[in-house]
């Protein structure tokens, strides 16, 4: 048994927004320009209503301008572009971020493919996809770009260490694949179809859960003292009623067995808006030509 410590994205994301707080009014001061984000919500996913009001009350709180664009379900492909173009030509907007489902009748690569790449602040633009995976600068996805800012406050240099991503999407598991690679870590991508996925994580250093699926790795696929982290939010129902959200980890078998271990909720989630505010000022300052 090893005493398996809590990793608290919460703390972290907090001392982060604060510290992106100074960093804005600084640039406020210099440039005299408010970073500005619009947030396009399609229909009424009520987690993503959930998210998209944290996400304005935290730009609030950062002293960035917040803009919110709010469509019914019906609302056409056509004009969910047309709106994304309009703001592109928006200097009083700098990011970007269209809320993820949209409804089944629009195509959400064509909706990321109209925003600028410049302004595209979730990362998921394939311009910024490809300077990420040839090493130049770019936007990066949130939720990687924290997981990895942890993993740097738990372990310091990743150099040399084996990581195995579990989880193969464009928003996590390419995108934090590529991010350890910079870090000059061993990269393995496993997923549903890896043969004998438990031994390709019991040789992990680092072990990311981000496939989706409610406690899938399982204590004993654990290295003794290796770091997780736990990227998967799943709704599940209790034995007595009612849901608790659960992570991709089964989070009571890892502990004892685990070094360091990101909690959920309370581990990932909230880096997530702190790492999408910090790419919202990252994206003024280009644009400004203060990068």
């Amino acid at each position: 048994m090893v005493e398996t410590r809590l990793i608290d994205g919460k703390a972290f994301a907090e001392a982060m927004r604060a510290r992106l707080k100074g960093e804005v009014a600084a640039f406020v001061a210099e440039t005299g320009v408010t970073p500005g984000l619009a947030v396009v919500l399609v229909g009424e996913d009520p987690a993503s209503a959930v998210y998209v009001r944290n996400k304005g009350k935290q730009t609030a709180e950062a002293g960035m301008a917040s803009f919110e664009h709010k469509l019914p379900a019906e609302t056409t492909q056509e004009e969910v572009l047309a709106l994304v173009q309009a703001l592109n030509a928006d200097n009083a907007v700098h990011g970007i971020l269209v809320q993820l489902p949209l409804p089944a009748h629009i195509d959400a690569q064509a909706v990321l493919a109209t925003i600028d790449p410049g302004k595209d602040v979730d990362g998921f633009h394939v311009m910024n996809a490809g300077r990420l995976a040839v090493g130049l600068d770019a936007l990066v996805p949130c939720t990687p770009l924290g997981c990895v800012m942890l993993l740097k406050d738990t372990l310091g240099s990743l150099a040399g260490l084996e990581a195995v991503v579990v989880g193969r999407s464009n928003i996590v598991g390419k995108p934090l694949a590529q991010l350890l690679l910079r870090e000059d870590c061993t990269v393995t991508i496993a997923h549903s179809r890896t043969r004998d996925l438990p031994a390709v994580c019991r040789r992990a250093d680092i072990l990311v859960g981000a496939v989706g699926r409610p406690e899938m790795i399982r204590g004993d696929w654990i290295k003794p003292g290796a770091t997780v982290i736990d990227v998967g939010i799943n709704r599940v129902e209790k034995a007595g009623g009612g849901t608790r959200l659960v992570g991709d980890v089964a989070f009571g078998e890892a502990q004892g067995i685990a070094g360091a271990i990101t909690p959920v909720p309370g581990g990932v989630g909230p880096m997530t808006i702190a790492c999408l505010l910090a790419n919202t000022l990252t994206a003024a300052r280009r644009q400004a030509g203060r990068a």
